[in-house]
Parts: structure tokens; C-alpha cells; sequence
């Protein structure tokens, strides 16, 4: 199980002063957010740790009633590949 961690606009893996992987997010408006980076360190790469990261904030925006544009490409090609996550896309 992958341990989350959320510290202000970003949810991580690791340390808040050494985050292994991260993706950050900036509040738009009242109900939208951009997700505008992922990142996941070359010892965590392959494992799933980007999507997992991507799921978090999925079900962060639709706990928050907030629609999500994927500035990120990670971000984007994730939410526009799982059909189950195009609710909380923003058009």
C-alpha cells in the first residue's frame, strides 16, 4: 500500500522535505483546480506510483466538488484513459 501524504497543494510519497513523488495542483476559480505536475523519482518509476498519485487526486476533486484541468500531460493522458475519472474533467 502506498502511503499519500498531502501538505498543502500537493500529495506526495516520502518525506515532506525529501517527496519521492508528488502531484501538485493550483485551486482555479471556486470549483475548478489545474493539476500542473507529477513527478516520480527513478527509484519509484514502474511501480504505479503516478497513477496511484492521479487516483488521490481524482477522489481529492470529487470529495471537494471540484472539476480537474490536466495541465500535467501525465495528469491528462491519465484522467482522459480511465473513463471512470472523465466526472470530474473540466470541459
Amino acid at each position: 500500500m502506498i502511503d499519500i501524504k498531502k501538505d498543502g497543494n500537493t500529495f506526495y510519497v516520502g518525506e515532506q522535505n525529501n517527496k519521492e513523488a508528488e502531484i501538485h495542483y493550483v485551486p482555479t476559480g471556486k470549483d475548478k483546480i489545474i493539476v500542473d505536475h507529477t513527478f516520480v523519482s527513478d527509484s519509484l518509476r514502474g511501480q504505479g506510483i503516478g497513477e496511484a498519485l492521479v487516483k488521490r487526486i481524482v477522489a481529492y476533486a470529487r470529495e471537494e466538488g471540484k472539476l480537474i484541468i490536466p495541465l500535467c500531460p501525465f495528469a491528462k493522458s491519465q484522467i482522459e484513459r480511465n473513463e471512470e475519472y472523465h466526472d470530474i474533467l473540466a470541459k
